[in-house]
C-alpha cells in the first residue's frame, strides 16, 4: 500500500498552489537578474565555484535598506520584484537578512548560491517547502528563502567551510596557531567521537532518524561555535539520506538519565532557529523519550519559543512500545529498547578520501554542466509560467515533463559533483552515502547501502530518477 501524496508537493499541486509556485519562480528570476530569456543565453563560466562568492570589499555597499529610501518610499529593487516587508511575525529578523543579501550580493551571486543550495533536490521541492512554511504567502516565502541563503553563505559558511572541510578539515584545524580555530576543531571532533547525536535507521514514514543522547551533553564542555557547526553538519548530512518522496527527518531526544547538568538553552535555541528559519518543513516528527518530571518546567520554556506548527510535531514517549508507534522495532536501536543492534562508533577519516577536491579542472567542468542544466531549467520554467493550466493542458504537461527531466539531470549531476565539494563523512565511510561513482570494493550501490544501513522498505512508492548513461571513462552521456 502506498501512502497518498498530500497536496502542496511536487506531483500533486492544486491549480492555486501551482499558481503560487509560478509566482515564486517569477519573483526569484527578477532577483537573479534573469527575468528576460535573452539574459541567460550564456551559461556560467566553468571557473565559477559552487559557493557564493564573498562580496567584493571594494564594491560600494548600499547605504539604504531594501525596503525604504530617505523619502520613505519602497526601494526600486523591492518594487521591481514585488517583495515588501509585510511580515509582522518576523521573529528571526529575516527581512533584515533579506535586505543584507540584496545589498551585499549581485543578482548573479544570488543565483549561484541558490543553485548550490538546491543540491540533489528537485528545485520545485525546495521552493514548495518555503511556500508551505509561509502558508503560501509568496512575499514572505521569498524573504525567507533569500535570508536562509544569506545565512548559509555568510553567517555559517556552510558549503565553503563546514561541508567542504568536514571531519578531515577539523583534524587539520588541530594544527592551527589560532586558538579559536584549534578549540572549535577539537570540540567538533570530540562531538563526532562522542556521538552525542547521530543518524541511524528510518521511521515508519521512511524518514531518517536522528538520535540525540541528551545525557552526553554537558553545558560549557564544548564551545558554542563547535556545537553550531556540529548541528548544521548533521542537518546537511541528513539531507543526503533522504529518499524521494520523503522530505523530512525524525528527531528522537533520548532523555534517559537526564539531569539539570545536561540542560543547555543556547544550542536548543540555535537548533530551533535552524529548523524554523533556514530548514523549513524539514522536521516530520520530534520524539522526546523518557523525559523526567524535572523537564516539565524546561519544556514550558522551550515550547514558548517554538512555532505552533513545530510544537505540534513534538510527542512524548515513555516506553519502547510507545516509540514503536513511530519507529518499527526492527529499526529502533537496542539502546532505547528496540531490536536493531546498531551501536554508534565513530570511524576516523581515511587518508586520501578527499583527493577529488584537488581536481579543480574536473570540479569546474561538473559545475559548468550543472549551471547549464540550471539555465535550461530556468528557460523551461519561464515557458511553463506563461502557460495557463486550464487552457493549455497538453502544453503545460509537456513543459512540466521537460522540467522534471532537467531536475533529474540536476540530481544526477549533484552526485557527480558531491565528491569535489563535500568532504567525506562517517556516513560515507559506512556506505550509507555514496555518490554515483564506482562503489568501494565490498560496498553495495548507494541506493542499496542507504536502505541496508538506515532503512527497511518504506510504506510508499519511491519515485526514481532517469537511468544514468556513462561512457568508458565513467562520464555522463547526454
Amino acid at each position: 500500500m502506498s501512502t497518498p501524496l498530500p497536496t502542496g508537493y511536487v506531483g500533486n499541486l492544486t491549480s492555486e498552489e501551482e499558481a503560487k509556485l509560478k509566482e515564486f519562480w517569477t519573483a526569484l528570476f527578477k532577483l537573479f537578474g534573469v527575468a528576460d530569456a535573452a539574459e541567460e543565453k550564456q551559461p556560467i563560466s566553468p571557473t565559477t565555484t559552487a559557493e557564493t562568492p564573498a562580496s567584493d570589499s571594494k564594491k560600494p555597499k548600499r547605504k539604504l535598506g531594501l525596503f525604504s529610501k530617505k523619502d520613505g518610499s519602497e526601494s526600486p529593487r523591492a518594487e521591481e520584484n514585488g517583495t515588501k516587508n509585510t511580515d509582522p511575525d518576523d521573529k528571526y529578523g529575516q527581512a533584515k537578512e533579506f535586505q543584507n543579501a540584496l545589498a551585499t550580493h549581485s543578482p548573479e551571486e544570488l543565483r549561484i548560491a541558490f543553485w548550490s543550495m538546491v543540491k540533489q533536490d528537485h528545485p520545485d521541492s525546495l521552493l514548495l517547502r518555503f511556500l508551505r512554511a509561509r502558508k503560501w504567502d509568496v512575499n514572505r516565502a521569498v524573504i525567507m528563502l533569500i535570508s536562509a541563503l544569506h545565512w548559509r553563505a555568510n553567517a555559517i559558511h556552510l558549503d565553503d567551510k563546514i561541508m567542504s572541510s568536514g571531519d578531515a578539515g577539523a583534524l587539520e584545524g588541530l594544527k592551527s596557531s589560532d586558538p579559536a580555530v584549534k578549540k572549535e576543531s577539537e570540540d567538533f571532533l570530540s562531538l563526532l567521537r562522542l556521538g552525542e547525536s547521530f543518524i541511524h535507521g528510518k521511521d515508519k514514514a521512511g524518514r531518517p532518524v536522528c538520535y540525540i543522547r541528551v545525557r552526553l551533553h554537558k553545558a560549557g564542555t564544548h564551545c558554542e561555535s563547535a556545537l553550531e557547526r556540529y548541528t548544521v553538519y548533521l542537518i546537511e548530512t541528513s539531507r543526503l539520506l533522504l529518499e524521494k518522496p520523503v522530505e523530512t527527518a525524525a528527531l528522537v531526544f533520548d532523555m534517559t538519565d537526564f539531569s539539570l547538568a545536561n540542560m543547555d538553552y543556547a544550542p536548543v535555541k540555535f537548533m530551533i532557529k535552524c529548523f524554523e528559519a533556514n530548514y523549513p518543513e524539514s522536521l516530520g516528527v520530534i520524539l522526546v523519550h523518557k523525559a523526567p518530571w524535572v523537564f516539565s518546567g524546561i519544556w514550558t520554556i522551550i515550547k514558548g519559543w517554538l512555532d505552533p506548527v513545530v510544537a505540534s510535531k513534538v510527542h512524548f514517549t515513555k516506553t519502547s512500545e510507545e516509540l514503536e508507534t513511530y519507529i518499527s522495532r526492527s529499526q529502533l536501536i537496542k539502546e532505547i529498547g528496540g531490536d536493531n543492534p546498531y551501536a554508534y562508533k565513530y570511524i576516523e577519516p581515511e587518508t586520501g578520501e578527499n583527493t577529488k577536491q584537488k581536481d579543480v579542472k574536473s570540479m569546474n567542468e561538473t559545475i559548468s554542466k550543472r549551471f547549464q542544466y540550471a539555465s535550461e531549467f530556468q528557460l523551461a520554467t519561464k515557458a511553463w509560467i506563461t502557460t495557463d493550466r486550464s487552457s493549455f493542458v497538453a502544453q503545460n504537461s509537456e513543459l512540466m515533463k521537460k522540467r522534471d527531466d532537467l531536475a533529474s539531470r540536476l540530481y544526477d549531476n549533484y552526485w557527480r559533483l558531491d565528491p569535489f565539494i563535500r568532504a567525506r563523512s562517517l556516513y560515507d565511510r559506512l556506505g550509507a552515502i555514496q555518490s554515483n561513482q564506482t562503489p568501494k570494493k565490498g560496498l553495495p550501490s548507494r541506493t542499496t547501502s542507504v536502505r541496508t544501513h538506515v532503512s527497511e522498505k518504506p510504506s510508499f512508492e519511491v519515485i526514481t530518477t532517469r537511468p544514468i548513461l556513462v561512457d568508458g571513462n565513467g562520464d555522463e552521456v547526454d
